[in-house]
């Protein structure tokens, strides 16, 4: 079996898309993501590294200390990727990362495209010896922005608001009718000419009115709040809420739930700033 789940649509929603996928691929994909670009950085810099020390060796340096120059240029690509990171979590701008960044870089295409230079060089030659460190840096600079995605997202869980409760709701309290005793007169004092009082008429009670209900837009929304709690405070991703629409047999295309998901947050805007479902 696939990662990918068929299902069979509502007639009303024909033309939607049929698959979507699982969470558990989503999963799959963001790891072999974050491998894949893990092994691409470091291919990258070994063949950068491979250049520079090409051309180290050509210009007067040998064993080890060949291998120890070509980190004065590449390690500042790293330094400044590490430090735009920092400065992008604190929400604010470091100049100095992204000297150091353009530095490594710039200095790095220069010299590895100087290390193959002479009389026969053509050029897909200068083009072979810039890839290497184009790649380092655009893949060192994808790998940095999934770390911080993640460490966003774990910010959010420390730092999300609480939860408002609903008040409790009382039940009205009839007010109570007081009770006149009269007395009753006695034989031997006179009559006394008595008071007609009027009584005013009671007030009749309506009955209560049966609840109306919901719309299938409230039902929707009442579903998607609902995600939020059963998956301990965190935001719902678009397969959650379509699978638990489907399950409570309303709509469940993707469309559907995303705008649910906006009216709910829109009502309740704390909810918008919780960490989603699939990040933890």
């Amino acid at each position: 079996m696939s990662n990918a789940e068929l299902t069979l649509l509502p007639p009303g929603l024909a033309g939607q898309m049929p698959i979507r996928p699982r969470p558990d691929a989503q999963l799959g994909l963001t790891v072999s993501a974050a491998v894949l670009t893990t092994a691409l950085t470091a291919v990258s810099f070994w063949l950068s590294f491979e250049a520079l020390h090409d051309l180290a060796v050509a210009h007067r340096l040998k064993g080890e200390r060949a291998w120890a120059w070509p980190a004065t240029v590449d390690l500042f690509i790293v330094i400044g990727e590490l430090l735009i990171l920092r400065a992008s979590l604190l929400r604010r701008v470091d100049p100095w990362a992204i000297v150091l960044t353009a530095a490594g870089s710039i200095g790095s295409i220069v010299l590895n495209i100087a290390s193959v230079s002479g009389e026969k060089t053509v050029f897909l030659d200068y083009v072979v010896a810039a890839v290497p460190p184009v790649a380092a840096l655009l893949a060192f600079g994808v790998l940095m922005r999934q770390v911080h995605e993640y460490l966003a997202s774990r910010q959010q869980v420390l730092t999300a608001p609480p939860v408002p409760s609903a008040p409790p709701v009382t039940a009205p309290v009839e007010p109570e009718v007081p009770v006149v005793d009269q007395e009753p007169q006695e034989a031997d004092e006179a009559p006394v000419e008595e008071l007609v009082v009027t009584e005013e008429p009671e007030s009749v009670m309506e009955p209560e009115k049966a609840p109306e209900p919901l719309t299938q837009p409230q039902q929707i929304d009442a579903v998607i709040r609902g995600l939020y709690d059963s998956l301990g405070q965190r935001r719902p991703t678009t397969a959650l809420m379509t699978d638990a629409l489907e399950k409570a047999g309303l709509p469940s295309s993707d469309a559907t739930a995303r705008t649910a998901r906006k009216r709910v947050e829109a009502a309740e805007p704390h909810l918008k700033t919780l960490p989603s479902a699939l990040a933890a």
